[in-house]
Parts: C-alpha cells; structure tokens; sequence
C-alpha cells in the first residue's frame, strides 16, 4: 500500500498559482494516484520522470508539473509548477 503526503511546501506552490492552474494540478495528482493505485492504467498524456535520487516529476504539461519524492511505498509531495520552478528547487537543495 502507497502512503501519500503533501507537504507544506506542495501547498504554499499551489497558492500561488492561477485557478484554472489549480484545477490542472488537482487533475494532475488525481491522474498519477490512480495510476499509482492502477485504477487508471493509461496515463492520458501523464509524463513520468525521474530527476535524481528519490526526486521524480509528473507533468501534465509543459507548465503544469508536479515534483515529489517516491521511497518504498511513500510519495511526498513536495512543489507544483512550472519547469523553471522545479529546476531552480532543485538546485537549491543541491547548495
């Protein structure tokens, strides 16, 4: 059984952003949990990528992704946004 968590930090990203955005990510979550789950099967366009380490993304679009850690059967997540946003957290954490 997979456990999920959304962290703060997933939760601060998502304010920031538009409504239409927000309904996008909340889609988005929705999509790779059932996917996860295998409720769903098919990723209707789901893009699934691995960063470093435990740091994986979900892309829904070019400007809707979602960045979370996956260890074992735990998936933290961890930022929604953009490309640029994931990248720039990324880095940060590498200091």
């Amino acid at each position: 059984m997979i456990t999920y968590e959304f962290k703060n930090s997933f939760d601060k990203s998502v304010k920031s952003i538009s409504e239409r955005d927000k309904r996008g990510i909340k889609e988005l979550c929705k999509s790779f949990i059932d996917v996860l789950e295998k409720k769903d099967v098919t990723s209707k366009g789901l893009g699934l990528k691995r960063l470093k380490e435990s740091f994986w993304e979900v892309r829904g679009s070019l400007r809707l992704r979602i960045l979370f850690r996956w260890e074992g059967s735990k998936v933290e997540f961890i930022l929604a946004g953009n490309h640029d946003q994931i990248k720039r957290f990324l880095k940060e954490k590498n200091k």
